[in-house]
């Protein structure tokens, strides 16, 4: 499966993939899966991702009817790995009207160098490891929210989204992170949960909040801090 069949053109599974709501494409033609995709493929995820070899080369076997004495010689032989199995349960899964093995084995190729885009909500700049530190150097006084995809709270509080910025007091910066990609952030400030805010003041952590909360009570957060 990681091996491009060399019958199957890519753009028209691309396209399809673009038709059927598994990828967005942007206007700059950024290309990114779609929500209610990653809905689906955290499914599979969960179940198939990180299940131990014998687990996998049988799923393998059973899905692609090869025989599980030469499983593991096809697997090797392919590089099929766990992410593209999932993805491509996920893409039969999710399609009303799933193509053939050969098609479905490209679109699930593509969706895996693909990925969802980022679960930063677009109203505040994003950081990454390499960024926060200069970022808070530069900014004393700033908000960091932490965010993840998956999260049912971060979703949820992105809704508040722009009445949570426009209560950010003047003169403090705010930026987010998504935390499953800054380890560092995330070891430098013990933020094990997200959705999460945290309240920097002089360049010090002064207040982290985590899990879904209201605009009035960061607002009050904001002033109690930044004041």
């Amino acid at each position: 499966m990681a091996a491009e069949p060399p019958d199957v053109d890519v753009e028209p599974a691309l396209d399809r993939l673009i038709d059927t709501g598994v990828v967005d494409e942007a206007d700059d033609g950024a290309l990114t899966t779609t929500a209610a995709f990653e809905d689906t493929r955290r499914v599979y995820h969960d179940t198939y991702a990180h299940m131990a070899d014998k687990g996998f080369h049988s799923t393998v076997a059973d899905l692609f009817d090869i025989d599980r004495d030469e499983v593991g010689a096809h697997i090797d032989a392919t590089g099929m790995t766990r992410d593209e199995l999932v993805a491509y349960l996920s893409v039969r899964s999710f399609l009303d009207d799933p193509p053939e093995q050969e098609t479905l084995a490209v679109m699930a190729g593509i969706v895996v160098q693909i990925g969802p885009g980022s679960p930063v909500p677009l109203a505040v700049e994003e950081l990454c490891d390499e960024e926060y530190e200069q970022f808070l150097a530069d900014e004393p006084d700033a908000v960091v929210t932490v965010w993840k995809h998956g999260c049912d709270p971060c979703e949820a509080m992105k809704e508040d989204i722009d009445e949570i910025v426009a209560s950010v007091p003047d003169g403090v910066a705010i930026a987010g992170v998504d935390g499953a990609d800054v380890p560092a952030f995330r070891r430098a400030f013990d933020v094990a949960v997200a959705p999460a805010v945290l309240l920097f003041r002089d360049g010090q952590l002064r207040e982290t909040f985590t899990g879904r909360k209201s605009p009035a009570t960061l607002a009050d957060a904001f002033e109690a801090v930044y004041r």
